[in-house]
């Protein structure tokens, strides 16, 4: 293993500290517990956006802090869920007169933590849970994990609070998008995480794993390594049949690298990927592409499609000014 870390117990730290002072125009950093925070408040009361989860994804979500975006997000270990005192000191932070709302993706020891950390709250407080990876079955014993679509949520609500919407009518658009949003992803290698000093699963050399989890975990399938036409191909028709837009609709379409590929490949993804919708007369209205939602150094992408109405287009066009997300201001 090669990593440009000084120690496995310290690189949390050290990056967290770079990060602060790097983007110090944008957040603030508490160190204990760790939580970032954006610098510059709104100058109303607004619902203040909560998120997080183990480090190892960057930028997601600590680059996603700022104006129309996040108000605060909690790193956790690498691959590990951050802590009820994390999630609830930045609540109580970032808390601006008008509750707060947790964005969470489903993965079990965030659900668990964030749930703990809401109970101790004395603030109106709700929870979007986003969970739009299909590439496991709705009846799956823990649910759909909560992958890259995370973002599409955290943009959309994110500018619907800067607006001065309710805590109410943040809650209710956030489950409108996230149940608008699928994703898959497929791994060209596994990531490499510290503290194990290997690959955390073996692929071989002529295979690919489908349906990928961010974490290291392994896909739904080993696939023989094909084109990438295929590999795009496999990825959407799982989307399109989970959300199936029809001739006419709008979509957003996010092409994520998982931190090891490069955008060269990530744009050939997103031609692929944009030409199958378009052969079915949906419209590709919304675009992102890039390393937003990583792990580590895994090789390959996933692709995110959500189904678009005006209010989401408003909001995903709205100002935005974070480490990672930035237009308009």
């Amino acid at each position: 293993m090669k990593k440009m870390i000084n120690g496995v117990e310290s690189v949390l730290e050290e990056s967290l500290k770079g990060f602060a002072k790097a983007h110090k125009d944008i957040i603030t950093l508490n160190h204990q517990p760790h939580f970032v925070t954006r610098n510059i408040a709104a100058d109303s009361p607004k619902v203040a956006l909560i998120s997080g989860g183990g480090s190892g994804h960057e930028p997601l979500h600590t680059g996603l802090v700022g104006r129309g975006m996040l108000d605060a997000a909690c790193p956790g270990q690498i691959f590990t869920s951050p802590t009820p005192d994390q999630m609830m000191m930045a609540a109580q932070q970032a808390e601006n007169g008008a509750g707060v709302l947790f964005i969470v993706k489903n993965y079990a020891g965030d659900v668990m933590n964030f749930e703990i950390a809401a109970e101790m709250l004395d603030c109106p407080h709700d929870t979007v849970l986003v969970s739009d990876d299909v590439s496991l079955p709705k009846d799956h014993s823990t649910g759909r994990r909560g992958v890259a679509g995370t973002l599409i949520v955290e943009k959309i609500v994110g500018a619907a609070a800067e607006a001065g919407a309710d805590l109410a009518s943040c809650k209710a658009l956030g489950d409108k998008v996230a149940n608008a949003t699928a994703s898959m992803g497929v791994a060209l290698s596994s990531c490499t995480v510290p503290a194990l000093g290997k690959p955390t699963f073996d692929i071989g050399e002529n295979e690919v794993e489908m349906g990928v989890g961010i974490h290291g975990e392994r896909g739904r399938e080993p696939m023989d390594l094909s084109s990438a036409s295929d590999m795009v191909d496999h990825l959407v028709a799982a989307i399109d049949k989970e959300l199936f837009p029809g001739k006419g609709e709008k979509i957003l379409l996010h092409v994520n690298g998982f931190g090891a590929t490069p955008l060269m490949e990530l744009y050939l993804v997103y031609d692929l990927a944009s030409q199958y919708f378009s052969e079915r007369g949906v419209e590709v209205e919304r675009s992102l592409v890039g390393n937003f939602t990583t792990s580590l150094d895994m090789a390959g992408c996933s692709v995110t499609v959500t189904k678009l109405d005006q209010e989401m287009i408003q909001y995903w066009d709205a100002p935005v000014h974070t480490a990672a997300l930035r237009w308009g201001y």
